[in-house]
Order: C-alpha cells, then structure tokens, then sequence
C-alpha cells in the first residue's frame, strides 16, 4: 500500500521513521512519500519537503513565515492529490497538519490517521472538533489521552509511547564511560548534559543560561547534545570561550554517560529519565512573569514535562518562565549532582513512569491498526 506521512520537526522525523520501519514488517509492498526528514529518508522512499524548511515555532516566526508555510501547505496538498496514497498519516505539528487533514478527508476522500496526537489537553482544546471532523483513527502515545478524549466522546488508541522504542532499541547499549570518552576524545571527568532545544530560537533562548550555570561545576565536563538539522557554526556563537563540548547524533549516548542534564521541555525530557539521569527542565519564555501568569491560568495542564504529566506529579523540577535564572538553575542543579536522597527519589519515580508507560512495541502496535483498518477498507 502507498503512505503519505508528514513529520515537521526533528521528534516527528524519529517517530516516523520508526513507524515507517514498523509498516515494512506488516506490509512487504509498502511505499513511502513524505515531509519529513533525514531518519525517514533513511527508511526509503521519497522525501518531498524537509522539516528543516517548515519548524517555525512562536508566534513572530510563524507570521514572519507565513508565506514559506502557506506554500508548503499548497506544495503538500498538490503532492498527495499526484500521488493518490492509501492512507495519509499525521505527526504531531497540528497547525500544519490539520489544515492538510481536513483537505484530504473533505476533498480526496483519503484515510486520515493521526500518529502522536497534538497537546490539546494543555492548549487549544477546541482542536478536538477537527479530530473528530477529519482523523479517521488517532494513535495515543500518552497514557493519560485516552480518558482526555473519552470525555469528548472520541475513541482512541494507546499504542505505547515510542521513545520507550527508541530507547530500548538505541545503539550503545552496552557502551561504557570509558569507551564513550576515548571515542569522542573528552576528559576522563564526569559528564553534565546540555539538551537545549530542538530549534534555532529554543536553543539561542536556552544554551547561554544553561551554560552558565553549569560551568559553575569545575569537576564536570559540559557535552550538548546537537540537534538534528542545525549547523556546527550555529552553535559556535554560543560555544565559544566556554569549557563545553559539542556533538552530534549522540544524544542517547551522551545521556547513558551522564551525571545530570539540563533539558529543555519535549520529548527530550522523556528520553533524560528513560535513561536514568536526574534532570531539571529548564525553558526560556518571553516576558517570563505574565507567561508564567498565563500558564496558570490560561492554559489546561499543571506541568509543561512529559514527565510529570505521566506521573501526574513533579518529578523533576521546572525551570521555566519567571523560574529559569542561573542561580535557580545552578541550585537545582547542585542538587541533582549531590544531594543523594534527592537523586534517588527521582530515579524511584522514573521507575514507576516506565510502568506506567507500558513495553516496547509502540511502532509495531500502531503500524498494525494503520494496516489492518487501510486494508479492511481496500478490501471492503
């Protein structure tokens, strides 16, 4: 069968191309085409646009470019229209994809399947409608999504959370610090990670704080960890005359090694605490006291980390809005480092987030549903 899959930033490329690889084990004639980006380039197929080009995030950005995105959206929508998939499948990136959903549920008559839902529990609920209007079938990769939607009178899927998939299946399992550091050529010293972003304006918001609260620990080398699709020399700006090293294609490597990371809030905090590393999430927002402000009481969520939402409780701290300064973050992270009891309490909480997770086979799961229902429908 053919799939459409649209993936507008570097998490959604992951998850995509996990999925992809999923759908060739159930679907030996499977053929791609896609937005996305270089994992799922890997998986085969043809890539049509790469996020790169589309991962606006804010509102400034996104009205600065309205013109980029609008052409995308026409580009997108005259592409599938050329290529006639059996099932189109959405990542995440509403403010994109849902446009596209309602084009191909209203005009082509395609499928419509939603992998990852978007956050409308925190943010735009009345999105919901649209679900419900244009998605087919949406996959969950949250535990607590299933009885969000329940109330809203729309069914859902909980297929596993993906990251626990790439986790699990990552390379290096078996690596040791030592191995790592002769690798990379760093010090023999304890490591401190630096997640700050999947974005250029997440990371040019985040890294300068983040470093300068870390570099307070003299016994530790700082690594950050690049982003997928953003240049060295972006980097450098911020990087240089700071004791810090950067690499690439490494994350989950630089994670198993570390002591304690500074995480920006997304996927990245999931992934921290899979791998056991106690960790503060830290996020720079503009005008820091009325975000905060609107954060209480505009939007639906008690906690912007995916793992306290998970939990239902603070787990790890959250450094954001009016809370994100260097000494906040220097502290937290202090505590991290040597308050034992303190360290311990979260590992203790993660293990119990992995339970509530489920198993590996999130990909396996979902490419079964989207198999299964595209093939009852082409044989029906």
């Amino acid at each position: 069968m053919k799939y459409y899959l649209i993936a507008g930033e570097a998490s959604g490329d992951l998850h995509a191309s996990n999925l992809m690889q999923s759908l060739k084990k159930v679907d030996n004639d499977a053929d791609f085409r896609f937005f996305g980006g270089d994992l799922m380039q890997a998986q085969g197929g043809t890539l049509v646009k790469h996020y790169r080009e589309m991962a606006y995030m804010g509102f400034l950005p996104v009205i600065t470019h309205l013109g980029t995105i609008t052409k995308a959206v026409r580009q997108c929508k005259k592409d599938i229209a050329a290529y006639r998939p059996d099932v189109v499948i959405l990542i995440d990136y509403p403010g994109f994809n849902l446009r596209i959903a309602k084009f191909v549920k209203t005009k082509l008559r395609i499928p419509v399947h939603y992998y990852i839902s978007p956050k409308v529990w925190a943010w735009k609920e009345y999105r919901v409608k649209s679900f419900k209007k244009y998605v087919d079938e949406m996959l969950c990769i949250l535990p607590f999504e299933v009885d969000y939607f329940k109330k809203h009178h729309y069914e859902v899927h909980y297929v596993g959370n993906p990251t626990v998939d790439s986790v699990a299946k990552r390379e290096y399992r078996d690596e040791t610090f030592e191995e790592f550091i002769r690798a990379n050529r760093l010090e023999s010293k304890p490591v401190i990670a630096l997640l700050a972003g999947s974005r250029k304006q997440e990371i040019s918001a985040n890294l300068p704080t983040m470093l300068q609260a870390a570099t307070s620990f003299d016994g530790y080398q700082l690594i950050i960890a690049g982003a997928p699709g953003i240049d060295p020399a972006f980097y450098n700006r911020f990087i240089d005359g700071q004791p810090a090293t950067l690499l690439f294609g490494q994350t989950y490597r630089i994670l198993a090694q570390a002591d304690a990371a500074l995480v920006t809030s997304g996927t990245a905090t999931l992934e921290t605490a899979l791998l056991d590393v106690p960790q503060a999430v830290c996020y720079k927002t503009p005008l820091p006291h009325l975000s905060y402000w609107a954060f209480r009481h505009i939007l639906h969520t008690p906690y912007i980390s995916l793992v306290n939402l998970i939990c239902g409780k603070e787990v790890v701290k959250e450094l954001f809005a009016k809370f994100f300064t260097v000494e906040n973050i220097r502290e937290e992270l202090y505590r991290l480092l040597f308050v034992k009891r303190y360290r311990q309490t979260m590992l203790e909480n993660y293990r119990e987030m992995r339970e509530v997770l489920g198993s590996p086979g999130a990909s396996d799961r979902a490419a079964q549903i989207i198999f299964e229902k595209i093939n009852k429908e082409t044989v029906s």
